[in-house]
C-alpha cells in the first residue's frame, strides 16, 4: 500500500527529463501525482472512497482543478472520514458551500455526505470497501495496451451500475473509470511513459 500522498502545497520535485504520459503535462502538481500516485495499487478502504468522492467532484472539470483543491477538501470533508462525514447535516452543507476553497456544487457535497453513509452502512454490516472495490479485477490491476485510453470500458459500467444501485451519486462509467485509473485497478500508462509495463 503506498504511503498517503503528500499535501499538494508540498508536493516534492519532479525529473522534468521524464517522459510521461502526455495528460501529466508541465505542471509539477500534476507531474508529482502521475508519478507517484496515478495508476497505484491502492488498497486503503478510506483513501479508496476519498478518491471516488473526488472523482465526483471532478464531473466536469479538469482533474489538475481538484488536484489543486484537495488540500482543502481534505480539511472542509474531516479529512474525508466516513463516519464524521455521514454526520453532516444541513449546516455543514451550507459551511461547504460557502467554501472558496472546494468545488461549491450543492449536489456533489450531498453526494459526498451520502456516499460516506453507504460506506458506514458497508461497513457495519461487514463488508470492507477495500475488498468492494478489488472484487470485480479479483483484486488483479488490469493493464492497459499502452496505445490508447477508452475513456470507459465495459468493467467501469458493471461497477458503476453496482455503485449505483448501492446508492452512490456521480459514479457513471467514465468517472468510474478515471478512479480505476487513480486507484491502480486499471494501469493505463502509456508505452512512451517511464511508469510503463510495471517499471514502478
Amino acid at each position: 500500500m503506498p504511503a498517503p500522498a503528500p499535501p499538494a502545497s508540498r508536493a516534492a520535485p519532479v525529473d522534468r527529463e521524464l517522459a510521461r504520459c502526455a495528460w501529466a503535462g508541465s505542471d509539477p502538481l500534476y507531474a508529482h501525482y502521475h508519478d507517484v500516485e496515478w495508476g497505484v495499487p491502492l488498497h486503503d478502504a478510506r483513501m479508496l472512497w476519498e478518491q471516488l468522492m473526488l472523482e465526483g467532484f471532478q464531473a466536469g472539470l479538469s482533474w489538475i482543478t481538484i488536484l489543486r483543491k484537495r488540500d482543502a477538501f481534505r480539511e472542509a470533508f474531516d479529512g474525508f472520514d466516513p463516519a464524521r462525514v455521514a454526520r453532516f447535516g444541513e449546516k455543514d452543507i451550507l459551511r461547504l458551500l460557502d467554501n472558496p476553497g472546494i468545488v461549491r456544487s450543492r449536489a456533489k457535497i450531498e453526494a459526498t455526505i451520502q456516499g460516506a453513509r453507504i460506506y458506514q452502512a458497508m461497513a457495519d454490516a461487514g463488508e470492507d470497501f477495500d475488498r468492494y472495490c478489488w472484487s470485480f479485477t479479483e483484486g488483479k490491476t488490469l493493464r492497459g495496451n499502452g496505445r490508447d485510453v477508452p475513456a470507459q470500458t465495459l468493467l467501469s459500467a458493471t461497477i458503476s451500475r453496482d455503485m449505483k444501485q448501492r446508492g452512490f451519486k456521480f459514479v457513471g462509467p467514465t468517472i468510474v473509470y478515471a478512479w480505476m485509473q487513480a486507484v491502480g485497478i486499471v494501469d493505463d500508462h502509456l508505452r512512451s511513459c517511464f511508469r510503463y509495463s510495471g517499471r514502478h
